[in-house]
């Protein structure tokens, strides 16, 4: 059982896909107001990592803790519960495109039970300020570049006040000065706000500029970096 100081925590996990095993012996734990990059080359197990943390793919093997629920032997009707407390941020953004700013957010908000139309109103207001896009509420996706899509993608994360961030590859599509600002964003949400925050990436360049602690998926298994600028660019890729 983790700590009171501890948001993740996985022991002795094996991580599959299908029947498939994509990673053994999974150990390692986040703490609150923690970031850790997760990185490896893709097909490393990076992202079904972040699927099993989510839920989406079932642990089989191991024991794991994320955000008070166990992995292990968590109900299928407890996982709605335990994505409330999981805000996840994806490369390719998948906002609704039929529809507004405002409108993908209440989308989220509506879906996971709130009804109160003046604090719907306050929350959308909170995230989107957050992200520096408070006047931004009423445009459609298209009519946002790739940066601003992305910052709404972090503030629908935000929506529900969750105790984990789960970022998939959130510049993979942005150019490098999006992607810096970007980083802005993801740590400035992560910096003293009691949330755990692991975001997967082969982007070089950012480990270097914004150095944290670092998890390598690598030949099924996982190490931790002692020193992330020591990275090899070659096993990014």
């Amino acid at each position: 059982m983790p700590s009171l100081d501890t948001t993740i925590e996985v022991l002795s996990a094996d991580i599959f896909q299908g029947a498939h095993l994509i990673l053994s012996d999974v150990t390692f734990s986040v703490g609150r107001n923690e970031f850790i990059y997760l990185v490896g080359k893709v097909g490393s197990g990076k992202s079904s990592l972040i699927k099993t943390l989510n839920a989406e793919l079932r642990l089989k093997r191991g024991t794991a803790w994320v955000a008070g629920y166990k992995l292990h032997n968590i109900k299928e009707s407890h996982i709605p519960f335990l994505r409330r407390k999981i805000g996840v941020i994806f490369q390719d953004f998948q906002l609704l495109t039929d529809r507004s700013v405002y409108d993908n957010l209440l989308f989220v908000l509506k879906a996971t039970g709130w009804t109160e139309k003046s604090e719907i109103k306050k929350r959308v207001q909170s995230v989107l300020e957050k992200v520096g896009l408070a006047h931004q509420a009423y445009k459609m996706p298209h009519q946002l570049s790739g940066g601003e899509q992305q910052r709404i993608v972090i503030a629908r994360a935000l929506l529900n006040d969750p105790e984990v961030i789960l970022a998939d590859e959130p510049t993979g599509n942005l150019d490098p000065e999006t992607s810096e600002d970007i980083m802005g964003v993801l740590t400035e949400i992560g910096s003293g706000s009691g949330r755990a925050v692991i975001m997967a990436t082969h982007n070089y360049n950012l480990l270097h500029q914004f150095p944290k602690r670092t998890i390598k998926c690598e030949n099924g298994r996982i190490n931790e970096i002692a020193d992330p600028k020591e990275i090899d660019i070659s096993m990014l890729g």
